[in-house]
């Protein structure tokens, strides 16, 4: 209970001294971007990936703690549940079946409804489970995937902070935070099984699963983010994001890992491959792999958090286009 009641007072802090700026309505998508800081996410980051998360393994306590937190900010900030007051989509302990002791455990979910095209919806995902703890070893998954995670948060601020200048999308955006990724992708999977709004209405899904790292391979050149999967089954989306980097962002826009032939196979191993699969955008915005992945030494201060607040920008930015653009983003490479 202490900590929960820290974690409520943290979100409280965080809510509070970003809502001073919620009163220009003249400011432009490029003032609500630069919202999203460095700061803002180092402050949720340092909590969500604490060692009191123990690890935030599926079903466990950890998880739980990470959920509320999740929950409170959402409630803080005023963005509201998608339907009947739930931030909860609760998936039954029976649904992760390659776990031999499966608990129960909940996807949370967050919405701002558009002003002109509500029933169209945009997905912004994260997964905000990890692999928990070893013994009293905890692996705490500041980069996997708490750097997604929070940027989720600080991108859902600035979005209803324009709605809060009357300024808000055209389009419905879902913040959806999954659970189960790191055994089988399940919290996702569950969403598309189970979607709150029909998958026929989702216009793409943004999927954020580490952002806030430097791959060794781009030491000299850090300034980057990995896009895999942008033109797969879209050329509009992949156009939209090409040019939303370019007028937004300084970030090089890397494929190296879209290749088909790929050896990593990391189009199929992050929670936007359920929506492809269903045949929805999708582009999967990645860091790449270090030498701290799925190890305990994945912590908050080795984390980019400059960089990484650039590249949430940039993805704040590219839903920002896709929601108001005239015409809705569809598969048109099927």
């Amino acid at each position: 209970m202490k900590y929960l009641i820290f974690t409520a007072l943290a979100v409280l802090t965080i809510s509070c001294n970003s809502a001073q700026s919620m009163i220009d309505r003249t400011m432009s998508r490029i003032d609500y971007a630069n919202t999203i800081t460095a700061e803002e996410l180092s402050t949720h980051l340092y909590i969500f990936a604490d060692d009191k998360m123990q690890g935030r393994m599926t079903g466990e306590p950890g998880q739980k703690m990470a959920a509320e937190y999740l929950k409170n900010y959402y409630i803080s900030e005023g963005i509201n549940a998608p339907k009947d007051g739930e931030y909860y989509q609760i998936i039954p302990a029976e649904y992760f079946s390659r776990m031999s002791e499966a608990k129960p455990s909940e996807n949370v979910v967050a919405f701002i409804r558009g002003s002109e095209k509500p029933e169209e919806i945009i997905v912004l995902s994260a997964h905000y489970d990890h692999i928990g703890m070893d013994e009293d070893v905890i692996y705490n998954g500041a980069d996997d995937d708490g750097s997604g995670t929070v940027s989720l948060l600080e991108i859902a601020e600035a979005f209803q902070m324009a709605v809060n200048n009357g300024n808000g999308p055209k389009r419905s955006i879902l913040f959806l935070h999954v659970t189960g990724e790191e055994i089988g992708l399940y919290g996702s999977q569950y969403y598309t099984e189970n979607p709150i709004f029909p998958l026929e209405d989702t216009v793409c899904n943004l999927n954020t699963d580490m952002i806030g790292r430097i791959d060794p391979d781009k030491a000299d050149n850090p300034n980057y983010i990995y896009l895999i999967g942008s033109d797969k089954l879209s050329q509009v989306l992949h156009d939209v994001s090409e040019s939303v980097a370019k007028e937004y962002s300084d970030l090089e826009l890397d494929y190296k890992f879209n290749d088909d032939n790929d050896p990593n196979r990391f189009y199929y191993r992050s929670d936007h491959y359920n929506f492809a699969k269903n045949n929805i955008p999708i582009i999967f915005y990645f860091n790449g792999v270090h030498e701290d992945y799925h190890r305990p030494t994945d912590t908050p201060d080795k984390i980019e958090y400059e960089l990484m607040a650039k590249r949430a920008r940039l993805i704040f930015q590219t839903a920002w286009e896709i929601a108001n653009r005239e015409e809705r983003i569809t598969a048109d490479k099927l």
